[in-house]
């Protein structure tokens, strides 16, 4: 088994079953391993942001992430602009990114650039492999980086030796870190807030915008007489028939200011609080979260949390 061939077999172990590709030479012998092991669907996409913008869009869907196949580091760059949006987006991606042998870097190759410097901008955990035998375990860690909640960035550089050498050795999957305990205290809180006063916004972020979260908030609301809005960046906001007609507080300055005005009491689930001049005048910032940094949470489970979250505030306020 060469290296390529272990990193397949350890996404296809991780879960991970569909890739998006723009290959070039350095990435063949991924290429040829995808052709020779059953079980990967590969996409392949004509320009490079086209594959990183499809595998945002698999993530803010699937709710689990894909993998991409990049050419070095300027195709990785040719990417980032979509990268950056799955960033927003708390999008996980494990990006695979080729790159010249070992022995061949310090030539100084036409393709050779800090691959490593360009991935970190829009990643939350990168590594190169030095090794044929360490490309399975080190696939098996970008994985459960990307499936950490609230959904993560990974890239794993791979120098085209630790692809064709021999001595690759497929990984089990890892286990993802447990989102760690919403704190009991700002709930109660929370609910105190949504008792006892009155112009209370709850602002929802993340995982708030599926379809039974918005039931359970919009009960909460509807009980107490909050006010609902999303934060103006989701992933994925569930729409139409059915659905909370919830707006987003919106992105220009001014009508964002004019929306929040009245409120004096936000209470914020999986939101970061709005930049504007107009929450100055705000009694209460309430922050419920555990959609947090790299070691929180597990894939798919963003729903899951935030459910949880409302869940609770409901219980705790009698509703």
């Amino acid at each position: 088994m060469n290296g390529a061939e272990s990193l397949v077999t350890t996404l296809l172990e991780s879960g991970i079953d569909t890739c998006f590709a723009n290959p070039g030479t350095s990435e063949m012998h991924f290429v040829a391993a995808l052709d020779q092991i059953p079980g990967m669907r590969c996409v392949l996409g004509l320009q490079e942001n086209i594959v990183t913008g499809m595998a945002d869009g698999y993530y803010r869907i699937a709710g689990k992430p894909a993998s991409t196949l990049l050419h070095c580091g300027p195709g990785l760059a040719n990417g980032w602009a979509n990268l950056h949006n799955a960033r927003r987006a708390n999008s996980g991606i494990v990006n695979i990114v080729g790159d010249q042998a070992t022995y061949h870097y310090p030539y100084d190759a036409p393709l050779t650039a800090d691959t490593a410097g360009l991935a970190g901008a829009v990643s939350h955990w990168v590594r190169t492999s030095r090794h044929a035998a360490d490309v399975g375990r080190d696939a098996a860690a970008a994985v459960a980086a990307a499936r950490t909640a609230p959904g993560q960035i990974t890239t794993l550089i791979l120098p085209s030796d630790t692809s064709w050498d021999a001595g690759g050795v497929a990984a089990r999957a890892l286990p993802v870190p447990a989102a760690p305990a919403i704190d009991p205290f700002a709930v109660e809180n929370a609910a105190r807030i949504l008792r006892q006063e009155k112009h209370v916004l709850i602002l929802l972020g993340g995982g708030c915008a599926h379809p039974t979260v918005q039931a359970q908030a919009w009960r909460i609301a509807s009980a107490t007489g909050a006010t609902l809005k999303y934060e103006y960046v989701n992933g994925r906001i569930a729409r139409g028939r059915g659905r909370l007609p919830v707006e987003r507080v919106p992105y220009n300055i001014d009508q964002a200011i004019k929306v929040l005005a009245p409120f004096q009491h936000i209470i914020l689930v999986n939101a970061k609080p709005p930049v504007v001049g107009s929450i100055d005048r705000c009694n209460t910032f309430l922050l419920i979260s555990n959609e947090g940094g790299l070691t929180n949470g597990t894939n798919g489970t963003a729903g899951v949390v935030a459910r949880r979250q409302v869940r609770g505030l409901a219980a705790v306020a009698g509703r």
